[in-house]
């Protein structure tokens, strides 16, 4: 841009004028920015550590979490709620990135040693060191630090995808990146000493996941390797709460040629909804003590299989040993963040609002400080079914603080329509000491459970409680329940390498009800029928990342693959059986990244019941009659409407980004995203468990509607909105197959709340 002054001309004086080049188009072709690029990529093999048989290196993260543009000025004109807080002014904090003042709310801080190497399977973190300090210390600090470094992973730069924020940015060196993404070569210049090109890159469509950004390239060396990056996402990116993202990495190369990264640093700036506080976070990586040559002590310890090695003392290290590993010093904010969390926890204020997001993020009311009891799940309380009518549920839970090792839980329910009392009680005893609940990873426990609560047939809701009260608003009826009483006794191991097996020796009698008569052909009916079997399951989850609840784990991300595949067996006898049961399932599920074109979630079933049985324990699809988007079941499929023994199924949902979306005027501005959804079986009934050929078997209930499936497949299909207000899905869904089926959805609306960055 050239700025030219003109002095007095014809008595008047002109204002300065604005000359501006040409845009020339951009082309890919003959651009040397864009070879240089290649070469880069093609350079990288040369000069990647991890050829090495062994490679090693030691790493300091420091992550913290603020309060973005904090003026404790405003807080303190807030009456005498906020002179409460005149203290925190003494704590106010800079931001090392935006220069923006801050108030520091959180604080973690690990020391590890990564191994890897040709020969490694996949890296392994042995973490040495690790502590926080802050709000979230009431919290599941397991669960606080999983999701911290999901959101905040480590930017591999050389990646086709760059993961943050659960979500897959198109890195500057991916292989689709020349298609993606403008390059130009703006200046040459020194950096560390060394003379480099400074590259600059831009987003062909700012919308999309993606940076702008510059890269330092050496000139002078004959290996095309990046020795510094800088890099921002674009202010219209299709990011929910997310303002600014900084990224800056620093890299060395060393005698033999290797490049190892020094630096990776991490901002972001963001904001849940208008008017709520701005937050600022921060990820600082320093990584040190490159070498090829094994660690003897290291040896022993990254033997278990596992990705990340939590040693014993990690927790418990000392100040010096801290002094001595930490290569980022605290700020003095940083450092005093322990006596202003002493003194923001003596107000009532702080204690009520921790009380109140402990019970949203957990679903239990906590009993004292500590808790040895929880009561809950909270959303379990009141809910209504059809046989029920509204039902009253409370239950407990045991925590670490009553005992580390043995665990009680359990609950009492009652139904105002069909007035029986429900109950289930669980003693479990966990060979490793707990911190936070007893299914925390990993698990070696022997569990004993006893309940009595009615069975819905076909609707196995997996992800939530059958009684959760947003499942209570339904598009159909449907009485389809039995009484069942269970007993369980199980033995659950889970390796660090994420196989978890788990053995169970179970007894269940099925009481009929008026709904679902266990009638034969002879028009005889009998009031019950017993079951048992032992059952065996493996699951394998490599990589796997979730947030431990109080009863169950909920994914961080999908992407690691889940294999799981369980058998049962029972003889006809055992423990009363009144028939053999022998049944294998397997199950695998996979999320897959497209790049900047989105991911699909992709889930394969089967499985194949070898004995002869009574049909509820026949292979039933899940049918989701509530107007919930649920997992793993089908949206316009009734109860128990199709009768397998063996059957096999997919589960495919795909989520596009905005891909379309982004690229149409004005309806790019409400960062919609897209969704298909695709979901099917196929199945059969084999003559041996068909009530129409064996009189000893139990005709299905009349109200279910039941019949064998036939060769086609069930199908539907589904197009959706997501991210709607940032927290919103509807789907649009169409039943393809078995359309003149009585009494079926042909089509309907699904809405869930749907959270994403």
């Amino acid at each position: 841009m050239d700025t030219i002054s003109f002095g007095n001309a014809r008595g008047r004086d002109l204002k300065e004028l604005i000359v501006k080049p040409k845009r020339r188009k951009y082309s890919k072709k003959n651009n040397p920015a864009v070879e240089l690029m290649e070469r880069v990529r093609q350079d990288k093999r040369h000069h990647d550590p991890q050829r090495s048989d062994y490679y090693r290196y030691d790493k300091y993260e420091k992550t913290v979490l603020a309060l973005n543009d904090f003026d404790v000025g405003l807080v303190q004109k807030n009456g005498k709620v906020g002179k409460q807080f005149d203290f925190l002014a003494n704590f106010i904090d800079t931001a090392a990135w935006t220069g923006k003042t801050i108030l520091d709310v959180a604080l973690k801080e690990k020391v590890s040693t990564v191994v890897s190497g040709s020969k490694f399977p996949h890296a392994v973190e042995v973490v040495r060191g690790l502590r926080s300090n802050g709000l979230d210390e009431g919290f599941n600090q397991q669960n606080i630090r999983q999701i911290f470094e999901d959101l905040l992973r480590e930017v591999d730069l050389y990646g086709n995808d760059i993961a943050l924020m659960q979500n897959r940015f198109v890195s500057p060196l991916s292989a689709i990146a020349d298609d993606f993404y403008r390059y130009e070569i703006s200046d040459t210049l020194l950096v560390g000493g060394e003379k480099c090109v400074e590259l600059t890159f831009s987003p062909h469509n700012p919308e999309s996941f993606s940076f702008n950004g510059k890269l330092y390239i050496p000139v002078n060396d004959s290996v095309r390797y990046v020795k510094r990056v800088t890099m921002r996402v674009p202010k219209a990116i299709n990011l929910n709460y997310v303002d600014n993202i900084f990224i800056s990495q620093n890299f060395i190369k060393d005698s033999t040629g290797n490049t190892h990264k020094t630096l990776d640093d991490l901002c972001l700036e963001m904001q849940f909804l208008p008017g709520t506080p701005k937050l600022y976070g921060s990820r600082q990586v320093r990584y040190s003590g490159f070498s090829y040559v094994p660690a003897e002590d290291l040896g022993n310890v990254t033997a278990g299989g596992g990705r990340e090695i939590l040693l014993a003392s990690a927790e418990n290290e000392s100040e010096d040993f801290w002094k001595e590993s930490r290569l980022i010093p605290l700020s003095s904010a940083e450092s005093n963040m322990g006596e202003m969390m002493f003194m923001l926890r003596k107000k009532p204020l702080l204690y009520w609002t921790e009380k109140v997001l402990k019970v949203f993020v957990n679903g239990y009311v906590t009993t004292g400080n500590p808790s040895k009891f929880d009561i809950g799940p909270v959303n379990t309380f009141i809910s209504h079914n059809t046989a029920e009518g509204m039902r009253f549920r409370v239950g407990c839970v045991t925590t670490p603080a009553l005992s580390p090792h043995i665990f009680g839980r359990g609950y009492v329910a009652y139904g105002l329509k069909d007035k029986k009392i429900k109950y289930s009680g669980e003693l479990e005893y966990s060979f490793i000491p707990k911190t936070y609940t007893s299914r925390e990873f990993p698990v070696n426990s022997i569990r004993a459970t006893y309940q009595y609560d009615k069975d819905q047939l076909g609707q196995h809701y997996l992800f939530t409680n059958s009684d959760n009260v947003f499942l209570s608003l339904k598009r159909m009826s449907s009485d389809l329940i039995t009484y069942r009483r269970l007993a369980k006794l199980e033995y659950n191991l889970e390796l660090r390498n994420n196989l978890s097996i788990g053995v169970e020796l179970r007894h269940e009698t099925q009481e009929a009800t008026e709904w679902v008569p266990f009638m034969r052909a002879d028009g005889v009916y009998d009031r019950n029928f017993k079951q048992a079997a032992l059952r065996l399951a493996l699951r394998y989850a490599p990589g796997e990342k979730f947030v431990q609840a109080v009863t169950s784990r909920k994914p961080i991300n999908l992407d690691a693959p889940v294999f799981m595949l369980t058998h049962e067996f029972g003889p006809r006898g055992l423990f009363g059986a009144d028939f053999t049961l022998n049944k294998t399932e397997l199950s695998i599920q996979k999320r897959f990244w497209f790049s900047a074109f989105g991911y699909a979630d992709i889930i394969l079933k089967g499985g194949i019941i070898w004995s002869k049985v009574q049909f509820p324990a026949l292979l039933w699809q899940n049918a989701n009659i509530s107007y919930t988007i649920q997992p793993e079941s089908y949206t316009l499929l009734n109860p128990m409407e199709f009768a397998m023994d063996k059957f096999a199924s997919l589960d495919l949902t795909y989520f596009m980004n905005g891909l379309i979306f982004n690229r149409i005027p004005l309806i790019k501005k409400l960062k919609l995203r897209e969704v298909f959804t695709f979901k099917g079986f196929a199945g059969s009934l084999s003559k041996k468990n068909n009530p129409e050929y064996n009189d000893d078997l139990y005709r299905f209930p009349h109200a279910s509607g039941t019949v064998a499936m036939g060769r086609t497949p069930y199908m539907e299909i589904g197009a959706g909105i997501d991210n709607i207000l940032t927290i919103l899905r509807v789907d649009y869904i169409w039943r393809l197959t078995y359309r003149d089926m009585p009494g079926i959805d042909k089509r309907g609306l699904r809405i869930s709340l749907h959270f994403s960055f």
